[in-house]
């Protein structure tokens, strides 16, 4: 079994990494976020990913996007630390981080068979969708009903046991 700081690889090695786990037949899976704090939540969405294809890589956002698309105070914990918590999940076969908002750019640089997204998105809110289609990568909707949240956890630690 692989450690999970193996499983952490940069952009190029995961572009190398796609290219070769593809021309050996498999299908490889991206699915991506912040994982500011691992939830259950997220343990099924990437465990539904998993089920999409032979090969999952999880694409972390760095720091720099978590504090643009969350604000003030996020991330909590820092992208290697984010990054090495996914990667300790045995249905995670690969992690990369990216600086970017979303991961189009990664989508169009890896080409994955599948672009997994939690059920806080439909096929038609995605925010990649457009350039899923155009390079012919299925979208998947994975996961469990979107009912707990990094922000809904934080929430429930400050108000304590009782509420």
């Amino acid at each position: 079994m692989r450690s999970a700081q193996s499983k952490i690889i940069g952009r190029n090695a995961a572009i190398e990494t796609v290219s070769r786990l593809k021309r050996d037949g498999k299908t490889v899976v991206l699915a991506n976020g912040c994982f500011d704090t691992l939830h259950v939540g997220h343990v099924r969405y990437l465990g539904g990913a998993r089920r999409q294809g032979d090969v999952l890589i999880v694409a972390v956002n760095s720091d720099e996007s978590v504090k643009c698309l969350k604000g003030p105070g996020r991330p909590v914990l820092d992208e290697q630390a984010r990054a090495q918590l996914v990667a300790a999940l045995l249905d995670v076969d690969y992690v990369v981080i990216f600086p970017e908002p979303d991961v189009a750019a990664l989508l169009e640089e890896l080409r994955p068979d599948v672009h997994a997204k939690g059920t806080d998105y439909t096929a038609d809110t995605v925010p990649e969708r457009a350039i899923s289609q155009r390079l012919g990568i299925r979208v998947a909707i994975v996961g469990d009903p979107k009912d707990h949240s990094t922000r809904g956890f934080f929430e429930s630690i400050r108000k304590g046991p009782h509420g």
